[in-house]
């Protein structure tokens, strides 16, 4: 399977990360991005063959150029700015904001939230399947 698109890793269980799918779903305009919930096994064969353990759940990732040569796996803060880089707009303004902030501020803030992301934002029972309108994005269904 190839796909350029940027692919989304997130915990899918996690109510902030899914608040998060659906944030980048509804202004996504140019169709780019596309899914996968930390838990699937597709995301697991992605963070092993970068060395990281697939248990691990504390973070987002984004990958870029999936099974090229060149495929890169951006996580934490580096990932969001991608990801609102990539949405454009007023989002991509605001990415070239917060990428000046040295990455070990964007990074511990990062990790407060997500220690604390499911007393915040809720824990789900499983992963949630996306609408018909939508499905085909998640690559672990």
């Amino acid at each position: 399977m190839t796909i350029s698109n940027p692919i989304i890793l997130y915990d899918g269980v996690c109510g902030l990360c899914n608040r998060l799918n659906q944030f980048v779903l509804k202004r996504d305009r140019d169709d780019r991005f596309r899914f996968a919930a930390l838990q699937s096994e597709f995301a697991g064969r992605v963070l092993q063959r970068h060395g990281i353990n697939p248990q691990i759940l504390d973070t987002m990732y984004l990958l870029l150029n999936y099974s090229q040569p060149d495929e890169q796996l951006a996580s934490r803060s580096d990932a969001a700015i991608q990801i609102l880089a990539e949405l454009g707009g007023v989002w991509g303004s605001l990415a070239s904001i917060v990428q000046h902030l040295p990455r070990w501020f964007r990074d511990k803030a990062y990790n407060l939230i997500a220690r604390n992301r499911y007393q915040l934002f809720g824990k789900l029972q499983t992963c949630q399947i996306p609408s018909e309108k939508y499905r085909s994005k998640f690559l672990d269904l």
